[in-house]
């Protein structure tokens, strides 16, 4: 099984998504079931509704999950293997304060090492746990620090082995009687039989420690890894960004399974096409490149059918849809789109400079017959008016565009309304 484990602690972001897709991906490839672990643990931290706003945004990329709970409703199981492990000796009470723990922060710190703690409170017993749990005194309970290396072979970052001095003696209760960060996520990982954990680079520290609780615990399942390298710059731009900016879920996601990958066979495609050939040895660190996001985002608007894309804008016609692919050339993004087509669609200002020779060709393009090409509408606009073309660029364009500015776009515009209805619509 492999697992999408997000904290409902804040907005989720671009690397969040990212890794989401990748495990699902994965999970598609190998037959395997799909979870989704709210980890809720840490009740101060979380935030109410994001939960639901991150299975909400699931279901926006279409990653599609067999199963979904949220961590806190584990507590029991997680408090009922702490106590296991306290009385098994492989872990212990510590009654240090958190000014004592700081204290000894500063020595080390002074001292130019990093902290490790001590191992005071180390000769403490399940018979001492039971006393200051009767007396209401706060506690929490280490884990006994590993005796030898840990090992493990990672998918992208090769072998990784970590020193027994570098891991200390931590945390796996806190004085709450909640589990830490790294033992819940280890008992949940067991008790899911996750045998696939793919997640971002940063969580390589923790790796060594979730592997320590499991290894305790008596878990000796095999279990791949692979570490994502950094994204580059993701954290300029946030996904709730992207998707207000008008960029379509298909190409974020068409773009964060290419980013980085140096084995795609094309660099336009479909979810349930990457699942034939997604290879995820081949992820190497790559920049989070916004232009290349928009050029993606552009192809994916250029390939939806024209009544979807006008859906995006408010309407349900193909002749909006066909009408904003004309902008494609020059923007990228649906919100980009919309300004455009909403200029158009806007009353035209008659009053201007340009309103008197408008009202002519307002009426003169409503009474127009079919024409082949640009060229013959515009000669009977010329021939009709009487206008000269020198005076017919600008007030055309302010008509069909609402600008002045568009005068490169009008004649796209006006082989539209030859082959579809939009005269109805440009004429206002």
């Amino acid at each position: 099984m492999l697992r999408f484990a997000p904290s409902p602690t804040g907005d989720m972001h671009i690397g969040n998504l990212r890794v989401a897709i990748l495990n699902y991906i994965v999970a598609k490839q190998q037959h395997k079931p799909f979870l989704v672990r709210i980890e809720d643990h840490d009740k101060e931290q979380t935030i109410e509704g994001k939960d639901t706003e991150i299975m909400q945004i699931l279901e926006k990329f279409a990653i599609q999950r067999d199963l979904v709970y949220h961590q806190s409703e584990h507590l029991n199981i997680h408090q009922t293997l702490a106590i296991k492990l306290l009385k098994e000796g492989k872990a212990f009470i510590c009654r240090c304060t958190p000014d004592e723990i700081a204290i000894e922060q500063e020595r080390a710190k002074a001292n130019g090492i990093e902290y490790r703690y001590g191992g005071i409170c180390e000769t403490l017993t399940h018979d001492d746990y039971q006393v200051l749990k009767e007396k209401g005194e706060p506690f929490v309970i280490r884990l006994k620090k590993p005796t030898g290396e840990i090992v493990f072979n990672d998918l992208i970052q090769g072998s990784i082995a970590t020193s027994p001095d570098t891991i200390d003696s931590f945390v796996i209760m806190r004085t709450d009687n909640t589990p830490s960060h790294n033992f819940a996520t280890a008992c949940d990982d067991m008790l899911s039989n996750i045998d696939w954990i793919i997640c971002e680079a940063d969580q390589l520290s923790d790796t060594p420690k979730q592997i320590h609780i499991k290894k305790m615990l008596g878990y000796e399942a095999e279990t791949q890894y692979a570490h994502l390298p950094i994204m580059v710059n993701e954290k300029e731009y946030s996904l709730q960004w992207l998707l207000e900016e008008g960029f379509v879920p298909d190409a974020i996601l068409n773009y964060l399974i290419l980013l980085g990958n140096t084995k795609a066979p094309q660099e336009i495609f479909t979810l349930p096409e990457a699942i034939e050939w997604f290879d995820l040895s081949a992820i190497t660190t790559a920049n989070f490149d916004l232009d290349r996001l928009r050029l993606i985002n552009r192809k994916h608007l250029k390939m939806m059918e024209d009544k979807a894309l006008s859906r995006l804008f408010g309407f349900a016609d193909a002749d909006i849809g066909k009408l904003a692919k004309v902008y494609l050339k020059e923007v990228s993004t649906i919100k980009e789109l919309e300004s455009k087509i909403r200029m158009i669609f806007a009353p035209k200002d008659f009053n201007g400079e340009w309103g008197e020779s408008m009202r002519t060709l307002e009426q003169i393009i409503f009474d127009a017959p079919p024409f082949e090409t640009f060229d013959e509408f515009k000669n009977h606009i010329m021939q009709t008016s009487g206008l000269t073309e020198e005076n017919l660029l600008k007030p055309l364009s302010i008509l069909l565009t609402g600008t002045e500015n568009d005068t490169a776009r009008y004649s796209l515009l006006c082989s539209l309304i030859r082959e579809t209805r939009l005269s109805m619509f440009l004429i206002v």
